[in-house]
């Protein structure tokens, strides 16, 4: 090549250069938001989820989006983080949506209701169900994007000062519970009670309520309330399969740039995963300290569960002539459900109970 070719060609080169270096960095802007979750620090599964969320995002950006989460009361509080993200006061939540049924119960079922499915029920469809298309339609007119961020599987069903045998032992219990499981607990006597989760221990100690649900064994013991109500009780059949979302300003969500909404959903995905997995694992070693610890196991009786079964059907099916949006996505939920378990009883329940049994006999 002739020198004054080569000059001509090496020109060109720095000039492409000069030209790929801003198109990358313009590809990779910096992004700063703010994550306000609905859950205390002290909740490693729960809060640290969001952490694991927002370091997956940096991460994979190589510190160009930073997301800083924050805890609940920190920002904004519990019940007030919906309103923030809606307002753009903040970019993003952490929360599961019967936090805030004050504004509309089908807000609940995104999250989950009384008799609906397990996690990977929950899961299927809202990924492969058309759940979550449904639900993005619907919390569209809050201002919001949601995408799914965690499952705690199926919780206990909480601590109570005393025993409750029957329906009748239910009447006049003051009952820290959340969303629309609330309702169907008052049909069934009880008075239902909305605490933030760092609220609840004093308000037991104290004896302003009666009994608490929060999610299951290891954050139970982290929260100390086998030390004021021993009698613990199982299943939770108001959250067979919770969903907590991440919520993002939808100004915000639609701004990003395309490769940074893929990034959220990879690590929402993996949040999501994360979240039950770790539950999974430290479960069973934490309910074997609280039973050492003095917690004493009791399942619903078969009365109480159908009772709240009935009660719970006969809300959603009043709900379902009144409020439109509960009935579209309710009637989703429950056509994918009833599937679900018809498919569930042939295998998995069938291998399930072989091995407890299997268990049971060492």
């Amino acid at each position: 090549m002739k020198r004054r070719q080569f000059l001509a060609a090496a020109g060109a080169g720095v000039a492409a250069g000069a030209i790929a270096a801003p198109a990358v960095a313009q590809s990779m802007p910096e992004v700063k938001w703010r994550l306000s979750s609905a859950f205390p620090k002290s909740l490693d599964t729960l809060y640290g989820t969001a952490e694991f969320f927002c370091k997956y995002v940096s991460d994979a950006t190589d510190g160009k989006f930073q997301i800083q989460p924050f805890a609940a009361g920190e920002i904004v509080g519990t019940f007030q983080a919906l309103d923030a993200v809606s307002n753009g006061t903040v970019e993003m939540i952490q929360a599961p949506g019967y936090y805030y049924v004050g504004k509309d119960p089908a807000l609940c079922i995104m999250a989950d209701i009384p008799f609906g499915m397990n996690a990977r029920q929950k899961n299927a469809w809202m990924y492969h169900g058309g759940g979550n298309e449904l639900i993005n339609e619907y919390v569209a007119r809050f201002n919001v994007h949601c995408i799914a961020g965690g499952n705690t599987g199926t919780q206990m069903g909480g601590w109570f000062r005393k025993e409750v045998k029957t329906v009748a032992d239910l009447q006049g219990l003051k009952f820290r519970i959340a969303g629309i499981a609330g309702q169907v607990l008052a049909k069934m006597g009880a008075v239902p009670q909305q605490i933030a989760g760092g609220e609840i221990y004093p308000a037991l100690e104290r004896g302003t309520i009666d009994a608490a649900e929060w999610v299951g064994p290891y954050d139970d013991e982290k929260l100390g309330f086998q030390k004021v109500a021993p009698f613990y009780y199982y299943p939770g059949f108001w959250e067979g399969g919770p969903t907590v979302h991440l919520w993002f300003a939808k100004e915000k969500w639609e701004g990003l740039p395309k490769h940074y909404k893929a990034i959220c959903e990879a690590a929402a995905g993996l949040a999501n995963l994360d979240m039950t997995m770790k539950y999974d694992a430290k479960n069973p070693a934490a309910l074997r300290r609280l039973v050492a610890a003095g917690a004493q196991l009791r399942p619903f009786s078969q009365e109480i569960m159908e009772a709240g079964f009935k009660a719970s059907n006969e809300i959603y099916d009043d709900l379902s002539t009144k409020n439109a949006d509960w009935k579209k996505l309710y009637e989703s939920l429950r056509a994918f459900r009833n599937e679900e378990y018809l498919w569930w009883q042939v295998a998995e329940y069938t291998f399930d109970n072989f091995m407890i049994r299997a268990r049971a006999r060492g």
